[in-house]
């Protein structure tokens, strides 16, 4: 399995699980966290994890440059880990909103996410510009011993982006647990139970100041006569005051994971960074000429290859803003039309990184026996292809819900609790979505990061490596849109729409294929 890599390709991955580790057990109850905990409509609560997704990605942009322009990579590393630690203490402080503490609460709990953000953009890029070097290196070792050497050390570039991110997914398979697992402990500590619809009930409560009537009403007595062990509460206000504060107490707490889990990752790069490379470490000059033809070429190659680089950005884009629709509309689908009595919405996440490290194997395997057949894909084929996996992901999802007759987010929470759970779905409707966006994501994700270290200016690749997480960025700006279409249209409607992106974006890909392999060959 990792036959034939670099050496200090485990170290790197091994870093960088202990960050996503603490990372995900955070993004898996970011918006859930934010409407239970501050009673925030959900369009409000998306926009901000829209923010602070996109803040991550430009921030990895800033980190890019900052390393680049001091070359000094590993402190930059360090100092990210450091600064996503004091996030997470502050993340990991309970103090309970209140209408007299909400102008400064709020406001602090964003200041924790914005370092989170800053954080991982110091650390992020440029640990993934380590390994691109690493490659780089193993490369220029393999020259030496000859042509065929050469061509196996870069046939192994694919694969090891592949490697390392799977090691990202085994902390991402873990984290979702952390969060629903504590608040439902803390729960249970106070004689209740777990319910995902009850806070915004009480909340609505609250801010009616104990008027709310009709259905709301109805709804929210049912509810907590299940959750206080099947006893009508003699005081509802009191009893809404005391479940939001248990309810995401056990949620703060989880957090303290989180800040262990960058003191171990920040371990584990003290212990091996010896053994990382430096990207385009700075070395003697030398006295070269050369004559105008061959300025040309060379500024004529550096511009195709930077044009590939930002057609590919461009793709990149409309990815992830289909692709992490999973911690914003997809989070709202899984509470509101599935059934998960027995599991968290929040758990769902869990499937994804579950799927990542189930397939990343066979998919590698299936791209090493095509090679080896002399049919081997190129890069940017299998990006065109992850897209219209990504497409066939919400084909499914548009037809489900159109045949269920799902209504809108906020026209299916309106309706009676016995009506709403006759019309829920299944759990396998989740998991197969999962499934065909995490195959996508093996075919986009690790790959587009081996083809921007393929194609990026080797005194740039801080810079590049931060410019594919920018694309990414720029994605996350629009998940807002996801929930939005979600409340204000059925269901499906919303999924036809990221269904449409992901398709047209396959066919522009497959447009530009062969100009992107004729690029990718003279960068190599």
């Amino acid at each position: 399995m990792f036959k034939g890599h670099p050496k200090g390709l485990i170290a790197a991955a091994l870093s960088n699980m202990g960050e996503r580790f603490g990372y995900y057990i955070m993004n898996a109850v970011l918006v859930l966290f934010l409407c239970s905990k501050f009673g925030l409509p959900e369009e409000k609560s998306t926009l901000i994890y829209s923010i602070f997704y996109m803040g991550i990605y430009i921030l990895s942009l800033v980190g890019g440059i900052i390393a680049d322009r001091t070359q000094n990579y590993k402190g930059t590393i360090q100092t990210g880990l450091l600064v996503m630690a004091s996030g997470y203490v502050i993340l990991a402080i309970p103090i309970m909103a209140t209408a007299g503490n909400m102008s400064w609460l709020l406001p602090l709990t964003c200041l924790a996410l914005f370092l989170i953000a800053f954080g991982n953009g110091l650390f992020k890029g440029n640990l993934q510009a380590i390994v691109g070097q690493m490659y780089d290196n193993f490369e220029i070792a393999a020259a030496k011993e000859g042509e065929e050497a050469l061509r196996i050390a870069k046939s192994k570039r694919d694969s090891g982006f592949q490697i390392f991110y799977m090691f990202i997914n085994v902390g991402g398979l873990i984290a979702p647990f952390v969060a629903p697992l504590l608040r439902s402990w803390w729960l249970n500590q106070n004689g209740l139970l777990y319910n995902a619809e009850l806070p915004a009930l009480c909340h609505q409560y609250i801010n009616a100041s104990g008027a709310l009537v009709g259905d709301a009403m109805t709804k929210l007595s049912e509810l907590a006569t299940q959750v206080n062990n099947g006893m009508l509460p003699a005081d509802m206000y009191a009893f809404c005051d005391q479940y939001l504060n248990v309810f995401n107490t056990g949620v703060h707490y989880s957090f303290i994971a989180s800040v262990a889990a960058m003191i171990i990752s920040l371990v584990i790069f003290l212990c091996t960074k010896k053994g990382l490379p430096t990207p385009a470490k700075k070395s003697a000059v030398e006295s070269v000429s050369y004559t105008a033809e061959e300025k040309q070429a060379m500024a004529k190659e550096l511009k195709q290859r930077l044009y590939a680089m930002f057609a590919v950005l461009v793709i990149a884009v409309f990815f992830w803003f289909s692709f992490h629709q999973n911690g914003t509309s997809m989070s709202l689908f899984a509470r509101d039309f599935v059934h998960t009595e027995s599991l968290a919405p929040e758990i769902w996440q869990a499937v994804n990184p579950f799927f990542v490290i189930l397939l990343t194997f066979p998919i590698m395997w299936l791209f090493e026996g095509l090679a080896r057949r002399g049919k081997a894909i190129s890069t940017p084929m299998k990006i065109a292809i992850g897209m219209g996996i990504a497409g066939c992901a919400y084909l499914f999802m548009t037809i489900f819900c159109y045949v269920q007759g799902y209504p809108s987010g906020t026209d299916f929470r309106a309706m009676s609790v016995d009506a709403a759970a006759a019309m829920k779905a299944a759990p396998w409707v989740l998991i197969l979505y999962y499934f065909f966006m995490t195959v996508a994501e093996l075919f986009i994700s690790p790959l587009g990061l081996s083809f921007i270290s393929k194609v990026a200016p080797k005194n740039l690749l801080g810079l590049c490596q931060g410019l594919w997480l920018g694309a990414t960025a720029v994605g996350n700006g629009f998940l807002w849109i996801g929930p939005l279409l979600y409340n204000k249209f059925p269901i499906s409607t919303a999924w036809i729409v990221f269904m449409a992106v992901c398709f047209l974006s396959m066919v522009v890909m497959l447009c530009m294929v062969k100009w992107l392999e004729r690029v990718t060959a003279e960068g190599k």
